[in-house]
Protein backbone atom coordinates (compact mmCIF):
# COMPACT_ATOMS: atom_id res chain seq x y z
CA UNK A 1 0.00 0.00 0.00
CA UNK A 2 1.38 3.38 -0.79
CA UNK A 3 1.97 5.81 1.87
CA UNK A 4 -0.02 8.45 -0.18
CA UNK A 5 -2.50 6.20 1.22
CA UNK A 6 -2.61 7.31 4.69
CA UNK A 7 -2.24 11.27 4.05
CA UNK A 8 -5.53 11.64 5.39
CA UNK A 9 -4.78 9.77 8.82
CA UNK A 10 -1.70 12.31 8.96
CA UNK A 11 -3.46 14.75 8.54
CA UNK A 12 -6.16 14.27 10.89
CA UNK A 13 -3.51 13.52 13.69
CA UNK A 14 -1.77 16.65 13.00
CA UNK A 15 -5.23 18.70 12.74
CA UNK A 16 -6.64 17.13 16.29
CA UNK A 17 -2.97 17.42 17.96
CA UNK A 18 -2.90 21.36 17.04
CA UNK A 19 -6.12 21.66 18.79
CA UNK A 20 -6.01 24.25 21.73
CA UNK A 21 -7.91 22.12 23.79
CA UNK A 22 -5.47 19.04 23.42
CA UNK A 23 -2.60 20.60 24.72
CA UNK A 24 -3.59 23.03 27.59
CA UNK A 25 -1.36 22.83 30.24
CA UNK A 26 1.13 21.23 28.09
CA UNK A 27 2.21 23.88 25.97
CA UNK A 28 4.95 26.21 26.48
CA UNK A 29 4.62 29.57 23.92
CA UNK A 30 7.85 30.28 23.02
CA UNK A 31 8.34 33.98 22.29
CA UNK A 32 11.27 35.39 20.08
CA UNK A 33 14.52 36.40 21.69
CA UNK A 34 13.70 34.72 24.81
CA UNK A 35 15.93 32.17 26.01
CA UNK A 36 15.44 28.30 26.62
CA UNK A 37 16.91 26.16 29.33
CA UNK A 38 19.58 23.69 27.90
CA UNK A 39 20.42 20.50 29.34
CA UNK A 40 23.77 20.34 27.42
CA UNK A 41 24.71 23.81 28.92
CA UNK A 42 23.45 23.12 32.52
CA UNK A 43 25.84 19.64 32.13
CA UNK A 44 28.67 21.75 31.18
CA UNK A 45 27.71 24.15 33.97
CA UNK A 46 27.42 21.18 36.49
CA UNK A 47 30.89 20.35 34.93
CA UNK A 48 32.77 23.35 35.71
CA UNK A 49 31.54 23.61 39.14
CA UNK A 50 33.00 20.46 40.06
CA UNK A 51 36.07 21.26 38.39
CA UNK A 52 36.21 24.23 40.32
CA UNK A 53 35.22 22.81 43.83
CA UNK A 54 37.25 19.60 43.20
CA UNK A 55 40.49 20.97 41.34
CA UNK A 56 42.60 18.47 39.23
CA UNK A 57 39.98 15.71 39.36
CA UNK A 58 37.63 16.99 36.86
CA UNK A 59 38.15 19.36 33.53
CA UNK A 60 41.73 19.59 33.15
CA UNK A 61 43.74 16.75 34.69
CA UNK A 62 46.97 18.58 33.95
CA UNK A 63 46.41 21.49 36.88
CA UNK A 64 48.88 21.94 39.43
CA UNK A 65 49.93 23.95 42.28
CA UNK A 66 51.39 26.33 39.60
CA UNK A 67 48.15 26.24 37.18
CA UNK A 68 45.40 26.63 39.32
CA UNK A 69 44.99 30.26 39.94
CA UNK A 70 44.71 30.54 35.91
CA UNK A 71 42.84 27.35 35.57
CA UNK A 72 39.96 28.26 38.01
CA UNK A 73 39.94 31.48 36.97
CA UNK A 74 39.15 30.69 33.23
CA UNK A 75 36.59 28.19 34.15
CA UNK A 76 34.93 30.96 36.51
CA UNK A 77 34.84 32.92 33.80
CA UNK A 78 33.01 30.72 31.43
CA UNK A 79 30.55 29.90 34.44
CA UNK A 80 29.59 32.89 35.15
CA UNK A 81 28.55 33.46 31.44
CA UNK A 82 26.77 30.09 31.17
CA UNK A 83 25.06 31.10 34.61
CA UNK A 84 23.89 34.29 33.17
CA UNK A 85 22.20 32.61 29.69
CA UNK A 86 20.73 29.77 31.76
CA UNK A 87 19.16 31.70 35.09
CA UNK A 88 17.87 34.20 32.20
CA UNK A 89 15.81 31.00 30.63
CA UNK A 90 14.49 29.86 33.62
CA UNK A 91 13.31 33.14 34.65
CA UNK A 92 11.87 33.94 31.58
CA UNK A 93 10.38 30.15 31.59
CA UNK A 94 8.91 30.69 34.91
CA UNK A 95 6.87 33.36 33.35
CA UNK A 96 4.99 31.72 31.20
CA UNK A 97 1.74 33.30 29.72
CA UNK A 98 3.11 37.00 31.14
CA UNK A 99 5.71 39.28 29.60
CA UNK A 100 9.39 38.41 30.02
CA UNK A 101 11.31 41.45 29.04
CA UNK A 102 14.23 40.20 28.64
CA UNK A 103 16.15 42.44 27.14
CA UNK A 104 16.98 44.48 30.38
CA UNK A 105 15.59 44.57 34.30
CA UNK A 106 15.33 40.33 33.56
CA UNK A 107 19.21 40.13 32.56
CA UNK A 108 20.11 42.50 34.86
CA UNK A 109 18.54 39.90 37.55
CA UNK A 110 20.27 37.25 36.25
CA UNK A 111 23.53 38.56 36.26
CA UNK A 112 23.33 39.46 39.85
CA UNK A 113 22.34 36.08 40.93
CA UNK A 114 24.94 34.68 39.00
CA UNK A 115 27.39 37.04 40.51
CA UNK A 116 25.67 35.48 44.04
CA UNK A 117 26.58 32.27 42.86
CA UNK A 118 29.78 32.55 42.11
CA UNK A 119 30.51 34.35 45.90
CA UNK A 120 29.14 31.32 47.23
CA UNK A 121 31.92 28.86 45.61
CA UNK A 122 34.21 28.81 48.46
CA UNK A 123 31.55 27.92 50.76
CA UNK A 124 30.31 25.26 48.74
CA UNK A 125 33.80 23.91 48.71
CA UNK A 126 33.97 23.91 52.12
CA UNK A 127 30.86 21.79 53.34
CA UNK A 128 31.45 19.43 49.93
CA UNK A 129 34.60 18.75 51.38
CA UNK A 130 33.02 17.86 54.72
CA UNK A 131 30.41 15.32 52.38
CA UNK A 132 33.55 13.93 50.97
CA UNK A 133 35.24 13.22 54.95
CA UNK A 134 31.97 11.98 55.80
CA UNK A 135 31.87 9.44 53.25
CA UNK A 136 35.27 8.32 53.58
CA UNK A 137 35.31 7.96 57.26
CA UNK A 138 31.96 6.03 57.18
CA UNK A 139 33.19 3.53 54.60
CA UNK A 140 35.49 0.91 55.25
CA UNK A 141 35.90 0.04 51.87
CA UNK A 142 36.78 3.75 50.68
CA UNK A 143 41.08 3.90 50.15
CA UNK A 144 41.26 7.17 49.65
CA UNK A 145 39.25 11.12 49.40
CA UNK A 146 40.17 10.71 45.29
CA UNK A 147 38.36 7.76 45.29
CA UNK A 148 35.16 8.97 47.00
CA UNK A 149 35.35 12.32 45.00
CA UNK A 150 35.60 10.31 41.59
CA UNK A 151 33.62 6.93 42.12
CA UNK A 152 30.94 7.92 44.74
CA UNK A 153 27.22 8.45 43.28
CA UNK A 154 26.43 9.84 46.65
CA UNK A 155 28.82 12.33 46.10
CA UNK A 156 27.93 13.42 42.32
CA UNK A 157 24.38 13.19 43.88
CA UNK A 158 25.03 15.87 46.90
CA UNK A 159 26.79 18.06 44.66
CA UNK A 160 24.31 18.38 42.17
CA UNK A 161 22.31 19.19 45.11
CA UNK A 162 24.64 22.11 46.72
CA UNK A 163 24.86 23.59 43.27
CA UNK A 164 20.91 23.53 42.57
CA UNK A 165 20.23 24.35 46.47
CA UNK A 166 21.85 27.41 46.23
CA UNK A 167 20.47 28.57 42.90
CA UNK A 168 17.09 27.54 44.69
CA UNK A 169 17.59 29.81 47.65
CA UNK A 170 17.86 32.63 44.77
CA UNK A 171 14.47 31.38 43.75
CA UNK A 172 15.42 30.60 40.35
CA UNK A 173 12.99 29.09 38.35
CA UNK A 174 13.15 25.43 37.11
CA UNK A 175 16.88 25.52 36.61
CA UNK A 176 17.46 23.66 40.30
CA UNK A 177 15.36 21.15 39.30
CA UNK A 178 16.68 20.15 36.20
CA UNK A 179 20.07 19.97 37.74
CA UNK A 180 19.01 17.84 40.43
CA UNK A 181 17.22 15.34 38.35
CA UNK A 182 20.30 15.21 36.55
CA UNK A 183 21.80 13.37 39.08
CA UNK A 184 18.39 11.23 39.98
CA UNK A 185 18.77 9.91 36.44
CA UNK A 186 22.51 9.31 36.93
CA UNK A 187 23.27 7.41 40.72
CA UNK A 188 19.18 6.84 41.04
CA UNK A 189 19.52 9.43 44.19
CA UNK A 190 16.89 12.00 44.14
CA UNK A 191 17.34 15.31 46.34
CA UNK A 192 14.75 17.78 46.30
CA UNK A 193 16.90 21.47 45.60
CA UNK A 194 14.52 22.79 48.32
CA UNK A 195 15.47 20.27 50.94
CA UNK A 196 17.74 21.75 53.96
CA UNK A 197 20.81 20.01 54.76
CA UNK A 198 23.86 20.49 56.64
CA UNK A 199 27.50 19.69 56.92
CA UNK A 200 29.33 16.05 56.94
CA UNK A 201 26.48 14.13 54.55
CA UNK A 202 26.63 10.87 54.12
CA UNK A 203 24.85 8.44 51.88
CA UNK A 204 26.37 4.75 51.47
CA UNK A 205 25.34 2.98 48.42
CA UNK A 206 22.62 5.34 47.35
CA UNK A 207 20.51 4.00 44.95
CA UNK A 208 16.63 4.77 45.23
CA UNK A 209 17.50 7.36 48.21
CA UNK A 210 14.83 10.06 47.83
CA UNK A 211 14.43 13.40 49.94
CA UNK A 212 11.78 15.46 49.67
CA UNK A 213 11.46 19.30 49.27
CA UNK A 214 10.94 20.41 52.59
CA UNK A 215 13.02 18.15 54.71
CA UNK A 216 15.33 19.47 57.12
CA UNK A 217 18.85 17.53 57.67
CA UNK A 218 21.40 18.48 60.47
CA UNK A 219 24.87 17.56 60.78
CA UNK A 220 26.45 14.21 60.58
CA UNK A 221 23.59 12.54 59.04
CA UNK A 222 23.93 9.28 57.27
CA UNK A 223 21.41 7.36 55.35
CA UNK A 224 21.63 3.91 53.49
CA UNK A 225 19.83 2.57 50.09
CA UNK A 226 16.56 3.16 49.48
CA UNK A 227 15.66 5.14 52.01
CA UNK A 228 12.72 7.68 51.82
CA UNK A 229 12.15 11.01 53.80
CA UNK A 230 9.06 11.25 52.01
CA UNK A 231 4.91 12.98 53.30
CA UNK A 232 2.59 11.13 54.49
CA UNK A 233 -0.51 12.66 53.63
CA UNK A 234 -1.08 16.12 51.38
CA UNK A 235 -4.00 18.36 52.42
CA UNK A 236 -6.15 19.43 49.93
CA UNK A 237 -7.69 22.71 49.27
CA UNK A 238 -11.53 23.06 48.09
CA UNK A 239 -10.92 21.61 44.63
CA UNK A 240 -9.47 18.62 46.28
CA UNK A 241 -6.11 19.54 44.84
CA UNK A 242 -3.30 19.35 46.97
CA UNK A 243 -1.92 22.44 48.56
CA UNK A 244 1.69 23.52 48.10
CA UNK A 245 4.33 25.18 49.61
CA UNK A 246 3.22 23.07 53.43
CA UNK A 247 6.09 21.38 55.49
CA UNK A 248 5.46 17.83 54.67
CA UNK A 249 8.87 15.96 55.42
CA UNK A 250 10.64 15.00 58.17
CA UNK A 251 13.35 16.85 60.02
CA UNK A 252 16.44 14.92 61.49
CA UNK A 253 18.70 16.04 64.05
CA UNK A 254 22.44 15.48 63.82
CA UNK A 255 23.91 12.48 64.18
CA UNK A 256 21.04 10.60 63.12
CA UNK A 257 21.37 7.23 61.19
CA UNK A 258 18.89 5.37 58.83
CA UNK A 259 19.51 2.10 57.57
CA UNK A 260 18.50 0.95 53.79
CA UNK A 261 15.08 0.74 52.85
CA UNK A 262 13.49 2.86 55.99
CA UNK A 263 10.53 4.89 54.88
CA UNK A 264 10.82 8.23 57.14
CA UNK A 265 7.01 10.08 56.61
CA UNK A 266 5.50 13.12 57.62
CA UNK A 267 6.78 16.60 59.48
CA UNK A 268 8.04 14.43 62.29
CA UNK A 269 11.52 15.33 64.05
CA UNK A 270 14.13 12.45 63.96
CA UNK A 271 15.95 13.25 67.29
CA UNK A 272 19.80 13.98 67.82
CA UNK A 273 21.41 10.51 67.50
CA UNK A 274 19.14 8.29 66.72
CA UNK A 275 19.04 5.32 64.83
CA UNK A 276 16.65 3.76 62.60
CA UNK A 277 17.03 0.77 61.03
CA UNK A 278 16.19 -1.29 57.47
CA UNK A 279 12.91 -2.24 56.19
CA UNK A 280 10.93 0.03 58.80
CA UNK A 281 7.76 2.96 58.65
CA UNK A 282 8.05 5.58 60.98
CA UNK A 283 5.23 8.35 61.00
CA UNK A 284 6.02 9.32 64.61
CA UNK A 285 8.56 11.89 66.30
CA UNK A 286 11.40 9.36 67.36
CA UNK A 287 13.48 10.92 71.16
CA UNK A 288 17.09 11.61 70.66
CA UNK A 289 19.35 8.81 70.91
CA UNK A 290 16.49 6.03 70.67
CA UNK A 291 17.00 3.27 68.66
CA UNK A 292 14.11 2.07 66.20
CA UNK A 293 14.08 -1.51 64.86
CA UNK A 294 12.20 -4.47 63.74
CA UNK A 295 10.61 -6.33 66.61
CA UNK A 296 11.94 -10.27 66.32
Amino acid sequence: MSPLDFTHILTQAVDELSDSESFKGLFHQHKDGEPLPSAPVLREIIELARAIIFPGYFGKSTINSQTINYHIGVNVEKLFHLLIGQILAGICFGKTGECCDCAQPQREKATLIAAEFIRRLPDMRRILATDVEAAYNGDPAAQSYGEVICCYPAIRAISNYRIAHELYTMEVPLIPRIITEMAHSETGIDIHPGAQIGSHFAIDHGTGVVIGATTIIGNNVKLYQGVTLGAKSFPLDEEGKPIKGINRHPILEDDVIIYSNATILGRIVIGKGATIGGNIWVTEDVPAGARIVQRK
